[in-house]
């Protein structure tokens, strides 16, 4: 594990889902609308809790900004190479969970 994601890692499940919703380019509204729709409903984000993930995530190269679109300046975002990699490796991490703990619980 690169000194890069031991810094991130294990994520939050709400920024792992940040991540996930960024992997096609997508707005705030939107982000917490497909976190919603993919977990049904047991994810709820608030703009708060979003917007201070989107802010982490900017400062630290794991997104950037896509467009800005209209009056109201709607950002659009999208995830870079780095944060694929870095949900790549989440991705891992939570599958060997997932087998440790299957192999317990079996």
């Amino acid at each position: 594990m690169s000194k890069k994601i031991k810094k991130f890692s294990p994520l939050t499940e709400a920024s792992f889902y940040v991540l996930l919703a960024l992997y096609k380019p997508n707005h705030g509204y939107g982000i917490i609308k497909e976190v919603a729709e993919m977990t049904k409903e047991r994810v709820k984000l608030a703009p708060g809790t979003l917007y201070g993930v989107i802010t982490t995530f900017l400062k630290n190269e794991l997104i950037e900004l896509d467009t800005v679109e209209g009056s109201k300046k709607k950002k659009t975002y999208r995830i870079t190479a780095f944060g694929r990699e870095l949900l790549q490796y989440e991705f891992e991490r939570i599958k060997e969970l997932a087998r440790n703990a299957k192999g317990v619980l079996k």
